[in-house]
């Protein structure tokens, strides 16, 4: 523990250390005491969480209330004693120990989001110099319970407050401009002491907590699931390159409504959408851009200063600006787009914008001819394949997506200048691999990725995207994954 402590004390002055993690809590009291000796200046909170309380401490309430006095009396300014445990002990012993450390009062529900305000007037029965209250979020409008209860309160008593679980990222965040009077973050990702808790490192370099203020803009990024997201990476990078007083979050939203709720009570100012709301969501937007319109699906929402929410689909502009950086035009240029979802609707549409000559290939026939129709594309089957040269094939199926085995097409099958994937995990998927045996050159799809984000940034901020910047953090983002799942 004081060895995680000495990595981290000079950017991170303010630590936690967890007590109850240790078999042997008191033999740890001559390190603390030499750790505070060398580092004059950290403020320490000394936690020793009874099981009962959701920690791992199982000791007596007494035997509790010892290591605390004695963690006070090693140096450590603030010590952390529950609800439960105040409820089973004299008032003098909390008094005794708030003699010598400032007293956080903490309550812990592992559950729900509720009754924040009967908890903190119980909780008020006690004298403290903080009192904690968090809870779990079970949906997104969670946070805004949270949020607003710290609003009422915060002025009053010193509040710490979140919510826990992977949808408390919004409190997490958001908790300190909204009146808590610090939050908590992991030393790592593997030592998270609670659910849904961030890295000191992510609340810092990619939240940029430090930064966030009550005039911060709040975005993100909303799907189910969405834990593995790359964009609360590539999209506060650009706010970062740019300047722009914002914050990006990834929102596990499992309803609509319960989203729309968050985009009008926080207020969120803009949302990427992504599966599977793309389409669910359109009949809820005041008005969307005619890319929307065409393709049934928007991927971006804005929202305006009198609340009204409008919709675009920047996918197209993730296909056409990768080609239009390597071919001279794409008026007349035939392409074939594997797919007839979402995203090969986006494709067709954009490219037929551009007067391209666009082939569709589909698995099924009935979605691809229905497509062809709307777009005026014409359909290709797999049979004459070989007879026919492309200037570019786009895979927008998801086949290859997570391993390198499967492929929408054969080595045989590829006869194009260019071959270009909407997948972009793995970075270089089997089909990229066959395109570049057959001497074709190949587009990876995380230039997809980041050509529509960027584009979402210019909608959102008005400014231009700083697109190496974000292909640049999303591409160490990707290498960063690769080496960990490697390592497990």
């Amino acid at each position: 523990m004081i060895d995680k402590a000495e990595a981290l004390v000079r950017d991170n002055p303010f630590l936690e250390f967890r007590l109850d993690y240790l078999p042997k809590p008191a033999l740890a009291f001559p390190k603390i005491k030499r750790f505070f000796d060398l580092h004059h200046g950290t403020v320490i909170v000394a936690t020793c969480r009874r099981a009962a309380s959701g920690g791992r401490f199982r000791g007596s309430i007494a035997s509790q209330l010892d290591i605390l006095a004695k963690a006070g009396a090693a140096g450590c300014q603030l010590v952390d004693v529950e609800l439960q445990t105040a409820n089973k002990c004299q008032p003098e012993h909390l008094q005794k120990l708030r003699a010598r450390s400032a007293l956080i009062l903490s309550f812990h529900d592992f559950h729900a989001t509720r009754k924040l305000e009967e908890t903190l007037e119980k909780m008020l029965a006690y004298p403290a110099d903080f009192y904690k209250i968090v809870s779990t979020a079970t949906t997104l409008s969670d946070n805004v319970a949270m949020i607003k209860f710290l609003a009422h309160e915060g002025d009053r008593h010193s509040l710490v407050s979140m919510c826990m679980g992977e949808q408390g990222i919004i409190s997490r965040v958001l908790a300190l401009r909204a009146g808590s009077v610090f939050t908590f973050a992991a030393s790592s990702a593997a030592e998270a002491t609670a659910p849904g808790q961030v890295t000191a490192q992510e609340l810092r370099n990619v939240y940029r907590i430090e930064q966030v203020d009550a005039a911060t803009r709040v975005y993100g990024v909303v799907g189910d699931p969405i834990a593995h997201s790359l964009s609360p990476t590539i999209m506060n990078a650009g706010f970062r390159r740019e300047n722009v007083n914002a914050v990006f979050l990834a929102l596990h939203a499992k309803a609509l409504k319960d989203l729309l709720t968050c985009v009008r009570e926080i207020p969120i100012h803009g949302i990427s959408v992504t599966m599977p709301y793309k389409e669910t969501i359109l009949p809820y937007l005041d008005n969307t851009d005619a890319h929307s319109a065409k393709i049934g699906a928007c991927n971006t929402v804005v929202r305006a200063q009198d609340g009204k929410l409008y919709g675009f689909n920047t996918d197209a502009a993730g296909v056409i600006r990768p080609l239009e950086r390597r071919l001279s035009t794409l008026e007349g240029a035939r392409i074939l787009v594997l797919g007839a979802g979402g995203a090969a609707r986006a494709a067709v549409f954009g490219l037929k914008e551009r007067g391209s000559e666009v082939y569709i290939l589909n698995r099924s026939a009935a979605p691809a001819k229905k497509l062809a129709h709307q777009a005026r594309a014409r359909i290709m089957k797999r049979p004459d394949l070989r007879k026919m040269a492309f200037d570019v094939i786009i895979n927008a199926t998801p086949v290859g997506m997570g391993n390198t085995r499967d492929t929408p097409l054969q080595e045989k099958d590829i006869n194009a200048r260019y071959v270009f994937d909407m997948v972009y995990d793995p970075a270089e998927t089997r089909l990229l691999k066959l395109a570049k045996e057959r001497g074709a050159q190949v587009i990876p799809g995380i230039e997809m990725f980041v050509h529509q984000a960027a584009r979402q940034f210019e909608i959102w901020t008005g400014k231009p995207a700083p697109w190496d910047e974000m292909l640049r953090v999303v591409l160490l983002e990707l290498q960063e994954r690769a080496r960990s799942a490697t390592s497990k």
